[in-house]
């Protein structure tokens, strides 16, 4: 990948190799990582489980095979997640991510490679294959993006919910105000960000960097007109950079950027874009099959959603009025 992890452009000629991997996760946030064996390139590095696709193989097929080989484990729940294309010195790989929740059987390594269980934010194992990198930022992510509301609830209940949620655990906040002054959105910016921090959570500023800077936000969400403006991904020191896309052209544009991760929709109706026709779950997953960037899906959801939206592939849900079920 280049340094913003854009996608590198393929030539025509250049093979692909098909591959799966698997984010194989515990119910205590813990995945696991395997260490490949003497004898194969690569040897010593740290990588998700998986392998090849055979000629003819479904991706689902070789995953199943693949973990059964490797680890001895049979899938009980799993969906497909993101897919990036990485070019090594001796090819070019495809790699189709899935996250497994659900498995029998005990984790063992039968093909003589190491395994550790890592933390998301505290992985300890190295040497990583480069195309992992990208992966480990977005298992970073959490499954819920509050987005907040205060110009049609006030200023004082939003808060009263925002507090509430992040006692719930939510990790990841967008203040989208559009409505409100900018100094009293600058206040407001601030009041959400102290709440935050006291639960180590994260809040990104919708289409306002110079404001984002100045209250040292944890990044930037731009919309949809914004993104198809932008020529490079923006230098935001702070962190986090995302933005909101409704078709296939702007879901490119944030790929090529390189964006940490989009929302995508609205999937149902919302009272937030009337004007917008909703997708629907099936157009969702078409949209973002092989997608390589994690998605969130939006519009009139709350968290029940959640599994629904996973099997489609997405990463989790943002939600407006949904943060009260959190």
């Amino acid at each position: 990948m280049s340094e913003n992890n854009a996608p590198i452009p393929l030539t025509e000629s250049a093979p692909i190799i098909e591959v799966v991997a698997a984010v194989i996760t515990r119910s205590d946030g813990q995945f696991l990582l395997t260490r490949r064996p003497g004898g194969k390139i690569y040897s010593g590095y740290w990588e998700f489980p998986g392998g090849k696709v055979e000629k003819g193989e479904a991706l689902f097929k070789a995953l199943e095979r693949e973990l059964w080989e490797e680890l001895g484990i049979q899938i009980r729940s799993a969906y497909p997640w993101v897919t990036r294309v990485f070019t090594y010195s001796h090819a070019t790989v495809r790699l189709h991510f899935f996250r497994v929740v659900k498995w029998q059987g005990r984790p063992t390594p039968r093909e003589k490679q190491g395994f550790f269980w890592q933390w998301p934010h505290h992985v300890v194992v190295s040497p990583i294959l480069p195309a992992n990198g990208p992966i480990l930022q977005a298992l970073l992510l959490p499954p819920a993006y509050a987005i907040t509301q205060a110009s049609e609830i006030g200023i004082e209940s939003a808060l009263q919910q925002i507090e509430q949620a992040l006692c719930n655990g939510l990790k990841l906040i967008q203040i989208r105000e559009k409505r409100m002054a900018k100094d009293l959105l600058r206040e407001f910016s601030v009041q959400v960000l102290a709440l935050a921090r006291a639960h180590e959570a994260k809040v990104l500023i919708n289409g306002d960097v110079a404001l984002a800077r100045e209250v040292r936000a944890d990044g930037v969400h731009f919309t949809s007109s914004q993104l198809m403006a932008l020529t490079c991904r923006p230098d935001v020191e702070f962190g986090l950079c995302a933005a909101s896309c409704h078709n296939a052209e702007e879901l490119w544009a944030a790929e090529q950027l390189g964006l940490d991760f989009v929302v995508l929709g609205p999937v149902q109706s919302t009272l937030s874009h009337p004007g917008l026709s909703p997708m629907g779950w099936r157009k969702f997953a078409a949209m973002i099959r092989d997608y390589s960037l994690p998605v969130y899906a939006l519009g009139g959801l709350d968290f029940d959603d959640l599994p629904c939206a996973q099997e489609m592939g997405a990463h989790g849900i943002a939600m407006m009025r949904g943060i009260v079920n959190l």
